[in-house]
């Protein structure tokens, strides 16, 4: 099925903006509370959102074999489920019914009263119930710094990093989308030189700069997905914060890697972008440094340039600072190779899942992504434009992610995942 939506030429008869992250192009797929408390499913346009469940009900998906409830529901992963034909189809349709040249919701002005919203009319929530979470650790540039940082400088990559994506699981359930605060995580920590731990709140808290995709019901139980098919089981790709307490997971994460440090809180942008909105900005990512195993050989362009940002805003200020600007095509393992190793040994992927990148460093000072790196350990402290300098997040600090992709046809972004630190919880 062609990608009719795609098309860089078409305009909308919604008044929005000429450089939104969201233009008719992009059509992504979220989950929203309505100004009437009722939980939809969604796209957005502009500053507008589209409620779906209306659409569906006024007959504008006539033709589309969906279910009646499929965008009545709290979450998309039915929508998901139903595999890439449905997606396109409806991408397609949305398209259509928005295109300058179609008069037939244009001019109903009591349809587009019930379907449209302007964004301070919903509220947000998290796109996807993800069942399972994995988190990936494929950046070279991140991998050789940490690795650095606490073991051998000039054996930073360890002997397996170059042969596989090394991944781990997460805890789904503390998955929450952007705008919610988080609470300072406590635990145990080694002080430097002391032989006992001590329990108290992390002192270095830091962000992880990546990107994470939401997958499709992909496989029976036993069977991998091979390298080259993995695009088919991957719905779309959101921004993931995966938060990090550094000090707590120091001291706990050998033998079995990160745990306390790691599951108290990840954020993600809510707007789900499509992997068929991303087809223009295809491109090659960087070539192996070792000859890899035949599963893991991807053919094509698999990975998608992607500019990153970072800022951080204190308390009560009203302007940020951008810390780190990055890019996704600087990934050493692609998205097709982290889900064909995640499946090689038979383990199947559910819709909804969410697989995310790891900290997406570039090859330069500026472009780390996270403040492990940006501060080196904390010996270097960021200077913030209102004179306070940081080492680690801080309380009440806000930090927001935004991605986008652009070139010079048209502009496709995420919007943003934006999360305000909380003190430690107290009854």
């Amino acid at each position: 099925m062609s990608l009719e939506a795609n098309n860089p030429n078409r305009e909308t008869w919604l008044d929005i903006s000429e450089n939104t992250d969201f233009p008719i192009q992009n059509i992504p797929f979220g989950v929203f509370l309505t100004r009437d408390d009722i939980i939809t499913i969604g796209t957005r346009i502009g500053d507008y959102a589209i409620d779906l469940g209306a659409l569906h009900q006024l007959g504008y998906f006539d033709g589309i074999p969906l279910t009646d409830d499929i965008f009545l529901q709290d979450t998309l992963n039915d929508f998901i489920a139903d595999g890439r034909k449905t997606w396109r189809s409806v991408r397609n349709r949305i398209a259509e019914i928005f295109d300058k040249k179609n008069d037939v919701l244009k001019n109903n002005e009591e349809h587009r009263k019930i379907i449209l919203f302007t964004l301070d009319e919903i509220e947000m929530q998290m796109p996807v119930q993800v069942g399972d979470y994995t988190d990936f650790y494929s950046s070279k540039e991140h991998a050789t710094n940490v690795g650095k940082m606490f073991r051998d400088p000039d054996n930073a990559l360890l002997p397996n990093w170059l042969h596989m994506p090394v991944g781990y699981h997460g805890r789904s359930s503390s998955i929450v989308p952007s705008g919610i605060p988080l609470h300072r995580p406590q635990g145990q920590k080694l002080p430097k030189g002391a032989d006992k731990p001590i329990y108290g709140p992390s002192r270095l808290l830091d962000f992880e700069l990546e990107m994470a995709f939401v997958t499709t019901a992909g496989n029976h139980l036993g069977e991998p997905i091979r390298v080259n098919e993995a695009e088919d089981y991957i719905f779309g790709m959101v921004i993931f914060n995966d938060w990090s307490a550094r000090d707590i997971q120091k001291w706990e994460y050998v033998p079995l890697g990160p745990f306390l440090g790691k599951n108290f809180g990840s954020s993600v942008s809510p707007w789900i972008v499509t992997l068929d909105a991303l087809e223009p900005f295809r491109t090659e990512g960087p070539k192996p440094e070792q000859e890899l195993l035949p599963y893991l050989q991807s053919e094509g362009k698999k990975s998608f340039d992607i500019d990153l940002e970072v800022a951080i805003r204190p308390d009560k200020e009203p302007e940020e600072t951008v810390v780190s600007r990055s890019n996704f095509k600087y990934m050493y393992w692609n998205m097709s190779q982290q889900l064909a190793h995640h499946t090689v040994n038979g383990c199947n992927i559910n819709s909804g899942d969410m697989l995310a990148s790891g900290t997406i460093s570039g090859p330069t000072p500026d472009s780390y992504g996270s403040m492990l790196e940006l501060s080196w350990r904390g010996s270097k402290p960021l200077k913030l434009k209102n004179g306070q300098e940081r080492k680690f997040i801080e309380d009440h600090d806000t930090v927001i992610m935004r991605a986008h992709c652009h070139n010079h046809e048209v502009r496709i972004g995420f919007g943003e995942v934006s999360t305000k630190i909380l003190p430690v919880f107290k009854d």
